[in-house]
């Protein structure tokens, strides 16, 4: 496999990524649209392709000082455990050099431990108002 991992969303096909996605139930929601703007206005992004394949998606949200966030990481399920997740957070982590890098994960925490990750003590969330329900997602 020829594994390319780069930054540029000008090649991907939002439609299909999120087809993608649904299809890998790891979809959560978003319209394609939605998809696309909350790659568009992470702070740093790392996309990984084979040929004109995408592959793997992955974004970071950062203050750029000190804390960043690491969200939508998914790679393909027909090419799971080849490292392409591996090299995408590789790729991000490199952008944020002396951050911390926080997560969440329902059923990962054996991969983001094999890269360093480890847990923290409490984890709270909030929604406001009903999930989604928001212009970006109209």
């Amino acid at each position: 496999m020829t594994l390319r991992i780069d930054d540029s969303l000008d090649r991907v096909d939002w439609t299909a990524a999120k087809a993608r996605l649904a299809a890998d139930h790891f979809d959560n929601g978003r319209t394609t649209e939605a998809l696309r703007r909350s790659f568009e206005q992470s702070t740093h992004v790392s996309l990984a392709w084979e040929g004109e394949e995408l592959l793997g998606m992955a974004r970071l949200l950062s203050d750029g000082v000190c804390n960043a966030y690491l969200i939508d990481v998914w790679t393909d399920s027909r090419h799971r455990r080849q490292g392409i997740a591996t090299r995408m957070v590789e790729h991000l982590e490199a952008l944020v050099p002396g951050q911390h890098i926080g997560l969440q994960t329902d059923d990962a925490q054996a991969f983001y431990a094999s890269l360093g990750f480890r847990p923290q003590p409490a984890f709270l969330s909030l929604v406001v108002g009903t999930w989604l329900d928001n212009a970006a997602n109209r």
